[in-house]
């Protein structure tokens, strides 16, 4: 069975404006001011993990407790985070080809999973492996041979890994040994291993394996 593995946040869902809009419910509902939002806004920009609550509850002396506050900014990004109907068609299509469909994604365990059942994606997942779950990030290959294993496989040199950032998708799926899709938009860094295919929005990356299930 073929692979096709997949970065979750900004490549098959839009973190960037739900990450805005769960800071803003989050601090609206507990009362917070602006300093605390900027905060947020900036500390967590990449990604959010459990330990920031509680830097965030040291630094302004705040009376909720960091772990209340983790549940409600996860509670508020599942609110909040979308996956496109035309995203969720594709992985459809590819699933009916035979494809085997797999997230690899750096990020907390309970966050990334509430966005993937949140948005429709867990019925077109066949397995999910997030660096919390064994505290390894991309582009460390492990997690992309955790995630082929929660797949129900290994990975092979016929497998694809698609993705928006170019060192932990990218480059993290060459040192993996796949085959890669560049979902473009961030810059290029110098010296990396080019991308087999680039595209600019992920339905285009499904398009291409689809043409290209025989190579």
């Amino acid at each position: 069975m073929r692979l096709a593995l997949f970065d979750l946040d900004g490549t098959l869902v839009d973190r960037t404006a739900a990450f805005a809009d769960a800071v803003a419910d989050l601090c609206r509902d507990h009362g917070y001011g602006p300093e605390i939002e900027r905060w947020l806004l900036t500390e967590l920009a990449d990604h959010a993990e459990r330990g920031d609550f509680a830097r965030l509850r040291a630094e302004f002396g705040l009376r909720e407790s960091a772990a209340h506050l983790w549940r409600v900014y996860v509670d508020r990004m599942a609110a909040a985070v979308t996956c496109r109907p035309a995203v969720l068609e594709s992985l459809a299509r590819l699933k009916d080809r035979g494809w085997s469909v797999g997230v690899a994604t750096n990020g907390a365990s309970d966050i990334q999973r509430a966005k993937v059942r949140a948005t429709g994606l867990a019925d077109l997942v066949d397995g999910i492996a997030a660096s919390g779950d064994i505290d390894v990030r991309k582009p460390d290959p492990r997690l992309f041979e955790l995630a082929a294993a929660r797949c129900g496989t290994q990975l092979t040199a016929g497998d694809w890994m698609t993705g928006d950032n170019p060192r932990a998708d990218i480059d993290g799926g060459h040192r993996a040994g796949l085959r890669t899709i560049w979902v473009a938009g961030r810059p290029w860094p110098d010296g990396l291993a080019v991308p087999h295919h680039t595209v600019t929005e992920v339905t285009a990356a499904v398009d291409y394996l689809l043409a290209h299930s025989t190579a």
